[in-house]
């Protein structure tokens, strides 16, 4: 969904220095696919002891029910640490703490396609409309982190060409 370059995600990866499994899906996919595809992967990494899996998901309470539907025949649990945290101070904060991101692909039915390839920062929070989350929770917009206080050394970047397609508008940002 995001459009990002392996490559920069296995840089992420390698600035995490945690392990990692790449799940490949074909584009487009179905759910049965997605869905097969990531019991296999959670089959592996529950073989080596892991059994919960963390998100992102704020308050989306479908998306929330859809991972423990999902996760439950596994034997994984989900966990969901920044759940009903207020976006808009919870953008401010990963600012704030050294997060640099840029806007990777948005729905231009959400959000003015002008906002893509932007930078994830304080000026972006304020020029974004009021109906848009500040965290792009409700799929206006998503991103890829290039710097943050996770990552053992900054990744650097450049924002390439912007394109149109299936209904999304991408922006490539490359590695340097």
């Amino acid at each position: 969904m995001h459009g990002v370059r392996s490559e920069l995600l296995d840089r992420q990866i390698a600035a995490l220095n945690l392990p990692a499994i790449k799940v490949l899906i074909p584009s487009p996919c179905t759910n049965e696919v997605y869905e097969a595809r990531m019991a296999d992967a959670c089959a592996t990494i529950k073989a080596s002891g892991v059994h919960h899996l963390i998100f992102g998901d704020l308050f989306l309470e479908d998306i929330r029910a859809y991972r423990e539907r999902t996760l439950a025949p596994l034997g994984m649990t989900p966990i969901f640490p920044l759940w009903g945290r207020n976006t808009r101070t919870l953008a401010a904060e990963m600012i704030e703490c050294g997060l640099i991101a840029h806007l990777v692909c948005l729905d231009p039915k959400q959000i003015s396609a002008s906002f893509a390839g932007r930078r994830f920062d304080a000026a972006l929070l304020k020029e974004i409309p009021d109906h848009v989350d500040p965290c792009g929770e409700n799929g206006e917009y998503h991103t890829v982190v290039s710097q943050g206080p996770m990552f053992s050394a900054p990744i650097g970047v450049s924002v390439g060409q912007t394109v149109e397609r299936d209904g999304f508008v991408f922006t490539d940002v490359i590695p340097d």
